[in-house]
């Protein structure tokens, strides 16, 4: 799958949003995926699925972990297209923590699969996640990569859209911008 066929994809189902929106780290943005849109179509799941599964295979993961909300779906089916466990991370007073009964045993070779990305806050969490139980995290692989290419988690990061999104600091938005009403869509 190209870029553009995932851009498209996100068009298509009216995932790529424009308008002011605060995203979760508190910057400003003129664009907001909001992956949910598309990923309530089966198809889609299936097709972004096996789009990122083929990118990350040769990574050799036994265990996908996604942190929820976002990673949740997407992250399901990379999983089931690699044959391979599926588990989550999940919050608890404001904190990514691994429950249910969950483990990540030493040594065990873990994906991390996430919608999108812009600063890398809830990946690196899970990240410390996996390291913290002696896991050893095989790579990243998201949907979208909103920083165009400039996160780094030390490990190899996958993705189907890498885009440099323009962000803001509240206090230095441009005019435009700032006379638009600010939404705050996604999972926080």
């Amino acid at each position: 799958m190209t870029t553009e066929e995932a851009l498209q994809i996100f068009r298509d189902t009216g995932a790529l949003l424009e308008g002011h929106f605060i995203l979760r780290s508190g910057r400003h943005s003129r664009q907001y995926f909001q992956c949910a849109l598309a990923l309530q179509q089966m198809p889609v799941v299936e097709r972004f699925g096996a789009a990122l599964a083929g990118r990350v295979r040769g990574l050799d993961a036994a265990t996908v972990i996604a942190p929820a909300l976002g990673g949740l779906v997407i992250g399901q089916e990379v999983a089931r297209q690699l044959g391979v466990r599926f588990i989550f991370a999940e919050k608890e007073q404001g904190r990514l923590v691994l429950r249910r009964g969950f483990q990540i045993h030493p040594g065990e070779r873990v994906l991390v699969v996430e919608d999108v990305i812009t600063q890398g806050g809830r990946v690196q969490e899970t990240l410390d996640i996996v390291r913290a139980r002696g896991g050893v995290v095989a790579g990243v692989a998201v949907l979208v990569d909103r920083s165009g290419g400039t996160v780094n988690f030390g490990v190899p990061l996958f993705s189907l859209v890498q885009i440099q999104i323009e962000t803001f600091a509240p206090d230095a938005l441009p005019p435009d911008l700032a006379a638009l009403p600010a939404v705050k869509p996604g999972s926080q």
